[in-house]
């Protein structure tokens, strides 16, 4: 497919026929991706419903899924202003760049050559010519320079340039999933850690009052001393952990601000008290979908590609190599250059083929059916990788999400427990080792269960990764759109048009300023982020 598009692309009428005969030269190995025997069915079992045929792929803005709006827009953000997303963007524009450079030898190189010297000999040279002291010359005239492509030599430079484009297309594609993933999990931790201060500060509150009753029961002679230290140091503890909670809290927003190309002294998100993500319906598919949904596994794959072509440039080395050169102008010693009598011109050919050196070329050929191999090695890894990923995604969502069930009814028990308890101390009916006991016990479970909740919405974050977010290898781009411009092109060259979805900003100053921030209210809340 690749030759054919590149016959379209560069022949026509009469030279379709030489370079059809020229492309049975090519020395590279026939390529085949390699086909693996993969299950029919995942293994982990996830709590999601059958998705219908309409939705068997996710979304390309899948964390819209956990139904929060200042997610989605730090998401948004993001894609927009993250440095190192950009720079990615920008390998890709260069690898294309590398594409027209090495397809520029497939074309024959023309020049133009002027120039003009005066030149004056010594009076005093021996055997010296006699005349004048002084010569000029000048000239100008054309060059031009081809090299046939008889062993598709340069051809497999170029479809490797192509196929190393393709794969920066891929590398960006995981970049910008592994941005949204890290950006989406950041933030489910931040609510967890959200939740879990709010449990804090609740249980304070029931601590203090805690303090007043024991210190009441003190004064009245009903309780001893030993009541109050216990309740007390089951406040200050708390008061301690919390603050503990807070810690994690800032570091996680900084590195939020980070991921959004934000100032952290300048960011803020504004805390909420409870976890409200929705619980998502993610279509996992059958396990050979995968292979098309992960850019991890697409970028290997090109890798591939690309050392299989470099096999046949090792092979060419080993055959003549012709290049045809031709120049022509007009030299004189004066200015009456264009005059037929001081034209002059050369053209021929020449070939050179290596006979001995060592072996030389016989190394590099060995070497580049090694590292086809590598890659061949690396692919497989690749995919037994993106497999394991998601079957412990599968795993994680299932066990997490019946945890969470198990210790929501905990909570109630404890909560309970802990009323149950305290009115009877109040009563004179139990000792305050039971509140004690039960205090401990209702704070633990809930923050067991918020903690729980927190990894089961990352293990959904998770799986969507594992799953390639949305993404497919339909989108890279094709081989000849990771060209970008014509041959006879000068002007665009500085923004090249996007190909792939991928278009670096043009504008290379938005986000300079990192000393500010903006305010964006949502309908849950307010968020604060970098202009």
């Amino acid at each position: 497919m690749i030759m054919r598009s590149l016959r379209r692309t560069m022949v026509s009428g009469g030279a379709m026929l030489s370079l059809a005969t020229l492309s049975a030269c090519d020395l590279a190995p026939t390529y085949h991706p390699p086909t693996y025997v993969v299950p029919a069915t995942w293994h982990g079992q996830a709590p999601f419903a059958t998705a219908t045929p309409a939705d068997t792929q996710l979304p390309s803005n899948w964390w819209t899924a956990l139904h929060d709006p200042q997610l989605d827009a730090l998401e948004d953000k993001a894609m927009a202003a993250n440095a190192d997303l950009q720079a990615a963007a920008e390998r890709f524009v260069q690898a294309r760049a590398m594409v027209m450079q090495a397809r520029a030898d497939l074309l024959p190189h023309f020049g133009l050559a002027f120039g003009a010297s005066d030149n004056k000999q010594s009076a005093d040279r021996l055997f010296r010519y006699k005349g004048a002291l002084t010569q000029t010359d000048e000239f100008y005239g054309g060059l031009a320079s081809w090299e046939p492509d008889f062993w598709s030599e340069i051809r497999n430079q170029v479809r490797m340039a192509k196929y190393s484009a393709q794969q920066k297309a891929a590398d960006f594609a995981a970049a910008r999933l592994s941005l949204q993933a890290e950006l989406a999990d950041d933030y489910v931790a931040l609510r967890g850690y959200d939740a879990q201060d709010a449990i804090y500060r609740k249980s304070i509150a029931y601590y203090q009052q805690a303090v007043s009753v024991t210190q009441t029961q003190l004064t009245n002679q009903a309780a001893p001393r030993l009541d109050l230290a216990r309740a007390q140091n089951r406040l200050y503890v708390t008061q301690a952990a919390e603050l503990d909670i807070l810690a994690q809290r800032e570091v996680t927003e900084h590195a939020i601000a980070i991921l959004t190309n934000s100032a952290p002294s300048g960011f803020h998100i504004a805390p909420v008290d409870v976890l409200h993500f929705t619980r998502a319906t993610i279509p996992v598919g059958v396990p050979s979908d995968l292979l098309q949904r992960r850019p991890d596994v697409a970028s290997a794959e090109r890798q591939m590609a690309q050392a299989n072509r470099a096999i046949g440039v090792s092979r060419a080395a080993f055959y003549p190599h012709i290049s045809l050169n031709a120049n022509g102008g007009f030299d004189a010693n004066g200015f009456d250059l264009a005059n037929l009598a001081n034209s002059m011109w050369s053209y021929g050919a020449s070939a050179s083929m290596p006979i001995f050196e060592g072996g030389l070329r016989r190394a590099a050929l060995q070497a580049s059916w090694a590292s086809y191999r590598e890659t061949r090695d690396h692919y497989r890894s690749s995919v037994l990788s993106a497999f394991r990923e998601v079957e412990d995604g599968l795993s994680r969502t299932d066990r997490l999400w019946a945890e969470n069930d198990r210790l929501k009814a905990a909570v109630s028990a404890a909560l309970d427990m802990q009323n149950m308890t305290m009115t009877l101390y109040k009563g004179g009916l139990s000792a305050y080792l039971d509140a004690i006991i039960a205090q401990e016990a209702a704070l633990d479970a809930q923050i067991s269960q918020v903690q729980v909740a927190t990894r089961y919405f990352q293990a959904e974050v998770g799986l969507i990764r594992a799953l390639g977010g949305g993404w497919n290898d339909r989108l890279l781009p094709t081989p000849d759109q990771t060209m970008t411009f014509s041959v006879l092109q000068y002007d665009g060259l500085h923004h090249p048009a996007p190909a792939g979805g991928i278009a670096p900003p043009a504008d290379e100053t938005p986000y300079d300023d990192l000393t500010g921030a903006t305010t964006l209210r949502t309908g849950t809340g307010t968020v604060r982020v970098g202009q």
